[in-house]
């Protein structure tokens, strides 16, 4: 009888590990903010020779960037004012926020890599 209770208290014990592992992968979701910001700034750290202030300063500036847009643009009539408006003022605040982190040539080829 001993043995029954400490078995299945054990696989208590096991089934809530098991949850708390499933429930943290979960939240690394990639359509985060943290996540799509972190990938874009790693993608142009080689691209724009980045020292690592200047690659935290983006990271933070794409995480404000994609929060804004996952609260206020995405999901969203896209013809809609105040979308469009909404839009222009993030966009802008990234650019003003890029353009005070990096280096005039960097911002350049930033900006051309941007249009494409």
């Amino acid at each position: 009888m001993k043995n029954l209770i400490k078995l299945t208290v054990f696989a208590f014990v096991f089934l809530l590990g098991v949850n708390s592992v499933n429930a943290q992968t979960l939240s690394q979701d990639a359509d985060r903010p943290e996540v799509v910001a972190k990938a874009k700034a790693d993608q142009l750290t080689p691209v724009l020779d980045l020292n690592g202030d200047q690659q935290r300063a983006l990271f933070r500036a794409y995480t404000a960037k994609e929060a804004n847009y996952k609260k206020h643009i995405n999901g969203k009539d896209p013809k809609d004012a105040t979308v469009i408006a909404n839009k222009q003022k993030f966009d802008e605040a990234l650019k003003e926020s890029l353009k005070k982190t990096l280096t005039d040539a960097q911002y350049k080829k930033w900006l051309s890599l941007k249009d494409n």
